[in-house]
C-alpha cells in the first residue's frame, strides 16, 4: 500500500496552508465561526457532523491558533470557539472559494452569495496585488518564484522565473 503523503514534508505554502485548513470540514467550520457561530452545538447543528468529528476539528483549529477555546460558563463547564486573528485573517480565502464556486454555477442555482453590507448589492470579488490593485487573474502576468528560504530543489523548479525583487531598506 502506498505510504501517504506529509504535507509538512513539502516546501511550499500551499501544503502548509492545507496542513491548516485542507480538509473540508476545516473550512465548513471556519465558514461558520464568520457567520458567527460560537458554539459546539451550533456548530454540530447547522454541519450536521458527528461529534467526534467535530470535536476532533475543533481541537485541530484552537491547536494551530485559528480558534480560542473560551470558558463561558462554570457548572457545567461550557466552552465558546472564537476566532483568533490568525483565523481572521483567512477570510478573505474562505470569501475566494466561495466566490470561486459560484463563478461555476447559474446565479439562480446559487445558494449563497457574498452582498455589500450596506447596500445589498451582490459583490464579486477578486484577488488583487496590494502594490498596484491589479487583478491577479492574469495568470501570465504573476508567476511564482523562489523565496528567501527556497531550497536548493525549489530554486531549480523556478529557475526560468523572474527574479523576486527586494525591498531595501
Amino acid at each position: 500500500m502506498p505510504s501517504r503523503i506529509r504535507l509538512e514534508d513539502r516546501e511550499c505554502p500551499l501544503s502548509t496552508t492545507a496542513q491548516h485548513v485542507g480538509e473540508c470540514w476545516t473550512l465548513l467550520l471556519l465558514h461558520d465561526a464568520f457567520d458567527g457561530y460560537t458554539r459546539f452545538d451550533q456548530f454540530q447543528r447547522n454541519l450536521n457532523i458527528s461529534t467526534s468529528m467535530l470535536t476532533a476539528r475543533l481541537k485541530t483549529l484552537v491547536e494551530d491558533g485559528l480558534l480560542e477555546r473560551r470558558l463561558y460558563q462554570d457548572k457545567p463547564p461550557r466552552y465558546e470557539y472564537v476566532l483568533t486573528e490568525r483565523g481572521r485573517s483567512l477570510r478573505p480565502v474562505i470569501v475566494a472559494l466561495a466566490a470561486w464556486g459560484n463563478r461555476h454555477l447559474a446565479p439562480q442555482e446559487r445558494s449563497m452569495i457574498l452582498v455589500d453590507a450596506a447596500s445589498g448589492e451582490e459583490v464579486e470579488p477578486t484577488l488583487v496585488d496590494a502594490r498596484t490593485g491589479r487583478s491577479l487573474d492574469d495568470s501570465e502576468a504573476f508567476v511564482f518564484a523562489a523565496g528567501p528560504a527556497a531550497s536548493a530543489a525549489m530554486r531549480s523548479r523556478y529557475a526560468g522565473t523572474a527574479e523576486p525583487a527586494h525591498d531595501q531598506g
